[in-house]
């Protein structure tokens, strides 16, 4: 019993508090089967190992600020018939990543462009990998104060750590020549150096407009593009799909003329 509760004390000491909680258990399962003092102790730290690792996945995911938790599992591939669903199988093997290439998903709103990005997403932290999720409208919001108030090279390593940086939803804000820019040098540090994943419901021709400068928008594009995988979705909205099926299906008319006035 002595040397019981040194073993214990031991392992907590190491730093090993997982095997030093599963002693007890294993030196039972040890003595039912009489297994080897190698096989003891391969068991005894696989219970640490695995301990470990799903701490490490529960942190990951909180760092990672994904706003939901759906996989690709869970996509309806039968409903978006323009998706070329082996692209996105591909995707999923996470090689761009790991070659720090982008992915862009670009479609009109509820398509499913958040869905498999997210998607993306957990199965990068389900493999170790680090992510961060962001809006556009919050990411310009986060770096246009951190300039403001003089701590601007703090919130950049936040985006340029991360494996791979998600920013939904480009294209419901115009951008400015003081935003445009943030943005603009937040994509060159990352160029090659780590993956970002897009959603857009504008298409590439746009993005003029949006950027708020063409030059600016050309360039930024260029280096988005240069490694990426774009998936065009074009089809009907998830969210209408689920109100049919509620039966509560609803026409956008044209506004009356007592409306009008």
């Amino acid at each position: 019993m002595v040397e019981l509760e040194h073993a214990f004390d031991l392992l907590n000491q190491l730093g090993l508090p997982i095997s030093a909680n599963a002693l007890d258990a294993c030196l039972d399962d040890a003595a039912k089967v009489d297994c080897t003092y190698l096989i003891f102790l391969i068991k005894l730290l696989e219970a640490e190992l695995i301990s470990r690792q799903q701490r490490s996945l529960e942190t990951r995911l909180k760092l990672s600020r994904l706003p939901q938790k759906k996989g690709l599992d869970s996509f309806d591939f039968s409903f978006q018939p323009t998706i070329d669903e082996r692209q996105i199988r591909e995707l999923e093997t996470l090689a761009f990543a790991h070659r720090q290439e982008n992915a862009i998903f670009l479609g009109p709103p509820g398509v499913g462009k958040s869905h498999l990005g997210i998607g993306l997403c957990l199965e990068a932290v389900s493999k170790g990998m680090t992510v961060y999720f962001t809006s556009m409208d919050k990411l310009l919001t986060d770096l246009s104060k951190a300039q403001s108030e003089g701590k601007l090279n703090r919130r950049w390593k936040v985006y340029q750590r991360p494996d791979i940086l998600m920013i939904d939803e480009i294209g419901y804000i115009n951008l400015n020549r003081v935003t445009g820019n943030l943005f603009f040098q937040l994509v060159c540090m990352r160029y090659e150096k780590g993956s970002i994943i897009l959603t857009s419901n504008k298409g590439f021709g746009d993005w003029g407009e949006l950027m708020g400068d063409t030059a600016l928008a050309t360039a930024i594009l260029d280096r988005l593009l240069h490694h990426a995988h774009v998936v065009n979705i074009r089809g009907d909205s998830y969210r209408m799909k689920e109100r049919r099926k509620a039966g509560g299906v609803f026409l956008l008319a044209p506004p009356t003329e007592a409306a009008k006035s």
